[in-house]
């Protein structure tokens, strides 16, 4: 039971109490697109109400109204072209026998405990039905601060943006505007059911008429589309291209026969527009173009009508706002609003793929390199099986002698800023196109680790045949080897530098450090023998090698030789064949001290006030504060804390009205 205050208009001033009886509740799910609910008056009349899509409720208007029906659709029209979200409400007057034997199927199909929600959605179309229109609502659904500006950015950064909503056509063509998805320079492909001539085949009332009468209508136009979009590709100043297309058309598109047809003209358009869409038809067009065209897709929203679309692309983001947090809780990532989306790819998702390609590549490299060497000294020994490293030295190359500087990287590295990277989104097209992974940078790094392999054991092995200790005897195996194991943790920490777009001091500390521990544990671990020990292999051995001049030379060429193809390789590349990110950094070069200067006077001059402001804040000393901040939302509080640490920041008009407000309402009475 619900109580209504209510008021009429024959009782202008005076309201009264009413209660209705909740007696059926029709769930609204992605097939539906509709809610209904029997309710029992007062004076016992039985009503059915039911909102939903304007779509959905005309097909089940019964007849009559016409002059209504029609002067309400006209109403929907305007409303989608201003932007606004729409939805029907519509009512039926049930009698009590017609409603008692339609609630016992009802019972029966909730309490079934197989195909429950395909049972209810097959007694809820038995009385759903002749159906009486009372109007159309409309409401205002703002966009976001800073979405078209996201929008625009991210397709110069070679993306494809689709928009899969469920507002009416002419609310969705309305908001791509807004986003900047759509513009006036564009030819427009739109498959809409809302024709003259399917609305002629709809007012008949024989559904399989109209299923197969509008299959062939999205076919004819979806082969028609086809077979125009090449002229505009042939000539270079042609408009780009878009596609618009309604739910009631993409239900046929999307079947077997037309899939491949749909897929190759949206693949041809720079923006697709989907209206009218259930959560399951946003779920089948993204996995369309994931598996039918094999692409990497990302898929944003923010309610729960987003989740199955979220789950079905490559990457799921959620925003977390006022519709709930079903789209966050079911995302890979989750931000506050879209226009973050901007620095998530741009910015951060750049970044991690370029680190990621370099750690990759880093460790085949030093792996590939040091095992080359042990490769060689096979052909020496006859494939014997005779270990040319000692075992300690093969376990803890990669876990401590060359692990922590690679982490550093795969952390800190940049190319260039984030400024840099929201202000040139086209090198984000170097990752769509995957030029820092591929088979020809693959081979590269092989090569060099092949070069520096021999010159590891060759240099090293070579020159010790003519060399001696102290003592004046020949170098062994395990000198030898030690020395060549040297070289190779020197050499392979050093190339990391050289891979590096940036470097901190924790690059210095990663790669000193770990040169540093390499020679720690080899004092340590030579210069001490047990009971224990199986031989004395290693005893002594780095000991006699650094009390002989060979040791220094070999450690300063060694690595100096290895090292000059790689150097070599990269200045010609550089100079002759940059990557774009490369340009960027030779062009903006100079910038650095300015950018990292923002109280120049020059900066300050071209600065608005609230510029200004904001930059004046951003000197601030940035401390992290053990509470909530709840504090700061005192008005003026940022002004008073920027002049304890020497900075002006004018207060803002509403904060000093604010202030004297709060002061007023706190004077006692």
């Amino acid at each position: 039971m619900i109580y209504v205050r209510e008021s009429h208009v024959e009782k202008m001033g005076k309201t009264q109490d009413v209660s209705y009886e909740i007696l059926n509740v029709l769930e609204f799910n992605s097939t539906r697109k509709r809610q209904s609910v029997v309710c029992r008056y007062p004076d016992g009349r039985l009503v059915l109400y039911c909102k939903g899509a304007d779509t959905v409720i005309y097909e089940r208007l019964g007849t009559g109204n016409d002059d209504l029906n029609k002067v309400t659709r006209v109403h929907l029209e305007q409303f989608g072209s201003a932007g606004l979200r729409t939805l029907c409400l519509a009512y039926r007057d049930l009698a009590p026998d017609l409603y008692e034997s339609w609630n016992e199927k009802f019972i029966t199909a909730k309490s079934s405990l197989r195909d429950r929600e395909k049972r209810l959605d097959e007694v809820a179309e038995l009385i759903e039905k002749e159906l009486i229109l009372i109007g159309a609502t409309a409401i205002e659904d703002k966009l976001q601060e800073g979405v078209p500006n996201c929008i625009q950015t991210l397709s110069r950064a070679g993306i494809k943006i689709w928009v899969l909503t469920g507002d009416k056509i002419e609310t969705a063509i309305n908001i791509a505007y807004a986003c900047n998805l759509l513009n006036n320079e564009m030819k427009q492909f739109i498959i809409s059911s809302e024709t003259d001539a399917i609305r002629e085949v709809e007012e008949r009332g024989d559904q399989t008429e109209i299923a197969r009468f509008m299959k062939e209508e999205v076919k004819k136009q979806l082969k028609q589309f086809l077979d125009e979009a090449p002229q505009y590709f042939c000539s270079p100043s042609g408009p780009k291209l878009a596609l618009v297309i309604d739910g009631k058309c993409l239900m046929y598109a999307l079947e077997p026969s037309l899939r491949i047809m749909l897929l190759t003209l949206s693949l041809n358009c720079s923006s697709v527009v989907c209206c009218r869409v259930s959560p399951l038809q946003k779920a089948q067009v993204t996995s369309l173009v994931k598996k039918g065209a094999r692409k990497i897709t990302l898929s944003i929203g923010d309610g729960a009508n987003d989740v199955s679309m979220i789950q079905a692309a490559h990457i799921g983001i959620g925003i977390s706002g006022l519709e709930g947090m079903q789209a966050v809780m079911a995302s890979d990532f989750a931000i506050a609003q879209f226009r973050f989306l901007e620095d998530l790819l741009l910015v951060h998702g750049r970044w991690s793929y370029i680190r990621l390609c370099k750690v990759v590549m880093y460790f085949f490299y030093k792996n590939l390199a040091f095992t080359l060497t042990q490769f060689w000294f096979t052909f020496g020994t006859g494939f014997s099986g005779q270990r040319f490293y000692d075992d300690w030295f093969q376990s803890l190359y990669n876990v401590i002698f060359t692990a922590l500087p690679v982490v550093i990287v795969g952390l800190f590295d940049q190319d260039i800023s984030s400024s840099l990277s929201k202000k040139y989104p086209e090198l984000y097209k170097e990752g769509v196109r995957n030029m820092f992974f591929n088979r020809r940078i693959v081979a590269i790094w092989a090569c060099f680790a092949v070069y520096q392999s021999l010159v590891f054991f060759y240099f090293v092995s070579l020159s010790s045949s003519t060399s001696r200790d102290s003592d004046g005897k020949m170098f062994g195996l395990w000198d030898v080897s030690t020395m060549a194991f040297t070289c190779v943790v020197v050499t392979v920490n050093l190339r990391l530098l050289m891979m590096c777009n940036s470097i901190t001091r924790w690059h210095y500390i990663s790669v000193g450090g770990s040169i540093i521990v390499w020679f720690v544990f080899i004092f340590v671990y030579s210069g001490i023998m047990t009971r224990f020990d199986r031989n004395d292999n290693m005893f002594w051995v780095i000991y006699v090698l650094m009390s002989t001049s060979y040791f220094y030379v070999t450690l300063l060429l060694v690595p100096v030789a290895a090292l000059l193809g790689d150097f070599l390789y990269l200045g010609v590349q550089r100079w002759f064949f940059p990557y774009d990110y490369q340009i960027v950094q030779e062009s903006h070069k100079d910038d650095a001290d300015s950018i990292n200067t923002p109280d120049s006077e020059e900066t300050k001059e071209h600065l608005t006030p609230d510029e200004a402001r904001s930059n004046a804040i951003s000197q601030l000393p940035k401390e992290v504060s053990k509470h909530s901040g709840f504090a700061f939302d005192s008005p003026g509080y940022e002004s008073f804390f920027a002049t304890q640490f020497g900075k002006y920041v004018p207060p803002k008009a509403w904060d000093v009205a604010r202030r004297a407000s709060m002061k007023s309402k706190s004077k006692p009475k």
